[in-house]
Formats: C-alpha cells, sequence, structure tokens
C-alpha cells in the first residue's frame, strides 16, 4: 500500500480526536509503519513536555498501521490490549513512532512500537499491543 493512499485511510476512517494530533504516515511496508506528530501547543503540558495520552495514541494507532502493511491491505483491527512504557520526557519538534508487527496469526496480531522525539532522536516511549483481527476480515 502506498504512503499517501495509506494517510487518505487515516483520514477517512480514525476518528477526530485522533486526527487532531496531526499524524503524518511517512513510511509503510510488510516490515512496519513510520507516523509522526508535531508537538504543539495542544499536546504540551507544563515545560513543554508531550503528554502521555498523545504517545499512547500515537503508538497505538502506528501499530494499526504496522499491521496494515503486514496485511498489505486495508483490515480492521482492534486494540485488545496496549502497554506504553514512558522513558523520558518527549520534547522537541515531533515524535516518531516506528512500529513493527512481531507475530501475526488468523486472529491476533502483536505488535511493538517505539517512540522518539525529534531532532534530538532520543527515544522516548515504547509499546507494545494485541490486535484482535475480525473474521469477517480475514
Amino acid at each position: 500500500m502506498r504512503v499517501e493512499d495509506a494517510q487518505t485511510l487515516l483520514h477517512d476512517n480514525f476518528a477526530p480526536w485522533v486526527l487532531a494530533l496531526k499524524p503524518r504516515i511517512s513510511a509503510l511496508d510488510q516490515s512496519g509503519a513510520t507516523l509522526e506528530i508535531p508537538i504543539t501547543p495542544d499536546i504540551a503540558r507544563v515545560g513543554n513536555i508531550v503528554c502521555g495520552q498523545a504517545l499512547a495514541t500515537l503508538a497505538d494507532t502506528s501499530m494499526v498501521f504496522a499491521c496494515i502493511g503486514h496485511l498489505d491491505a486495508f483490515q480492521p483491527v482492534a486494540t485488545t490490549n496496549l502497554e506504553t512504557r514512558f522513558l523520558t520526557a518527549a520534547r522537541g519538534d515531533l515524535v516518531r513512532c516506528e512500529a513493527r508487527v512481531i507475530r501475526a496469526g488468523r486472529a491476533l496480531m502483536f505488535a511493538e512500537a517505539r517512540l522518539f522525539s525529534d531532532p534530538s532522536g532520543k527515544e522516548v516511549a515504547a509499546a507494545s499491543a494485541t490486535f484482535f483481527v475480525p473474521p469477517s476480515s480475514n
């Protein structure tokens, strides 16, 4: 799937509050997905630190697109669990999330993500999730 097509899928299928983060898909293929969000006053808290809710949302959304990339097609998936580990404060111009599927079965997909502040490149969070692939999507 082309990045441009994935960006359209994002805008056509995700909730307005997710889109309010201004996510941009910068890479997508069967090995994973990379998404970025700009650091704006809307997602920063005291000290210009990105709030954890924005980081968790970026991680989840990125892992959904890693699933799409792995499947090489848009198929709805449902997050069944999400674990996010905040490592240090996210500051800078944007947050970049690199996600990949680590195992894919018929009904469940397992993914992991790493989040970085740019331009420093410092890893700020990591996440893992399990996604359910509904039977009608197989």
